[in-house]
């Protein structure tokens, strides 16, 4: 068994006033998700700066691209597939890290969107990464029908899972790792068990620690 390792993601920059609260109030993370770019009002984008601080402090990035407002299409997806290699180099990420396209549980999902994510991110040598939920809305369903047209995304896809919802807790208080999984092969390594802290604006989110290696 794989060991299980804590986590935090944030729309906001880390920076040292919430740094020193995550780790006051929660723990001290082995990782932390941010955005590539910025969105107005939703999430303001990781700059290299920002990745050496996180760096600095022992932590992981997890990239999240998040510039979607659904998943529909073989060509949409190479487009967004594109643009989030893009950042990534832009940022200075190197190869072999997964690039997290940030699916909503609102959003409409094809299994070509899934298929061209995958096709378009693996042969840039980055990852392909999924935050969905496979439990509400038609993650699942999109991602089974696209692993049948092509096992490389199962095999490849990294999956970060946004169910069940248990509540946000601190380290040493997180739930045993049971994320809920589509109803096929699947690498599901992160499990964002709480949503929107109180103490501090972050999620909470367990990992299997073989993700490390593909976190930058």
């Amino acid at each position: 068994m794989a060991r299980k390792v804590w986590g935090v993601d944030s729309t906001n920059k880390v920076n040292p006033e919430l740094y020193n609260c995550v780790t006051k109030k929660l723990g001290t993370p082995k990782f932390w998700g941010r955005y590539l770019t910025e969105i107005q009002n939703v999430s303001s984008g990781l700059t290299k700066m920002e990745i050496s601080y996180i760096r600095s402090k022992g932590m992981k990035v997890l990239p999240i691209y998040n510039v979607l407002s659904n998943a529909v299409g073989y060509e949409q997806a190479q487009v967004a597939g594109r643009n989030a290699v893009f950042h990534a180099r832009r940022l200075g990420i190197p190869n072999n890290i997964a690039l997290f396209a940030s699916i909503e549980n609102f959003f409409q999902v094809d299994a070509a969107w899934v298929r061209g994510w995958v096709e378009t991110i693996y042969p840039t040598g980055y990852r392909p990464g999924f935050y969905h939920d496979p439990v509400e809305g038609n993650f699942a369903n999109a991602y089974c029908e696209a692993v049948q047209q092509n096992n490389e995304v199962a095999n490849q896809g990294i999956l970060w899972s946004a169910e069940p919802e248990t509540g946000v807790c601190s380290e040493r208080k997180a739930p045993k790792y049971k994320p809920a999984t589509p109803n096929c092969n699947g690498n599901v390594w992160v499990w964002q068990y709480g949503r929107d802290a109180v103490t501090c604006p972050v999620d909470t989110n367990l990992a299997d620690e073989r993700v490390l290696a593909y976190l930058y």
